[in-house]
């Protein structure tokens, strides 16, 4: 059997689209139509989950509030609404990304595939990164600073695991968000910068040097352990 995807929405006809839809991919679909349900379902250890926003029981803010610190896998929003601070909102509680309805079944595979093997490349690194007291278990997903664990969101990880694996190199808050997501991210790239911010104030607490230095009117740079 493939790779295992929850669809959580409170619309049948959406979920059992996209039920066939991705099993004619190859993947194994587990359904939730709702956002209890789906907390039910968790321990189904998905791969990736399709979680739609408005739903009447729980919506998928929360549900993704409750799950994200017991999965890991990518989260994915399906949303029907516009505003930006909604969407922002739901990535910065743990999602990694989202798609507007109605939405090509086409771009929402391409976005799934795209999350999938980001995830494929990350377990499969093993490099471990040590700078100062300052070190990176790729492969874990976790960091340490000492013997002290730094608690990173899935998307503060994401943005510290790509600057740390090319150290010196600019990136701009666009390019940064592209390869964390995974899929084009236009128009939310303003995200990063509150992502730098988090992780900066996590790391502080440890250490009084920095790791991500701003290159002000370009982006940012890992560092490593350079003293300010």
């Amino acid at each position: 059997m493939g790779q295992r995807i929850l669809v959580v929405d409170d619309e049948e006809g959406i979920v059992l689209l996209l039920k066939d839809y991705f099993e004619l991919q190859g993947y194994e679909v587990i359904m939730a139509r709702g956002g209890r349900e789906a907390l039910d379902k968790i321990s189904s250890d998905p791969d990736m989950i399709l979680l739609d926003i408005n739903m009447p029981d729980l919506d998928g803010l929360s549900v993704c509030r409750k799950i994200r610190e017991k999965v890991t896998c990518p989260i994915l929003f399906l949303t029907a609404r516009a505003e930006e601070q909604d969407r922002i909102t739901g990535l910065m509680m743990g999602g990694d990304d989202y798609i507007m309805k109605p939405f090509s079944l086409e771009e929402l595979g391409a976005r799934v595939m795209a999350h999938l093997r980001r995830e494929e490349r990350v377990r499969h690194s093993g490099t471990v990164r040590k700078e100062g007291d300052l070190t990176i278990y790729y492969e874990e997903r976790s960091l340490l600073c000492g013997s002290h664990p730094i608690d990173l969101t899935r998307t503060e990880y994401d943005i510290l695991s790509f600057l740390s694996l090319h150290p010196g190199q600019v990136f701009s808050k666009e390019r940064i968000y592209e390869k964390v997501r995974g899929y084009d991210a236009e128009g939310d790239s303003a995200i990063v910068a509150e992502h730098v911010r988090r992780i900066r104030n996590k790391i502080a607490e440890y250490t009084d040097q920095e790791v991500i230095r701003t290159v002000w009117g370009v982006g940012y740079q890992w560092t490593g352990l350079m003293k300010k």
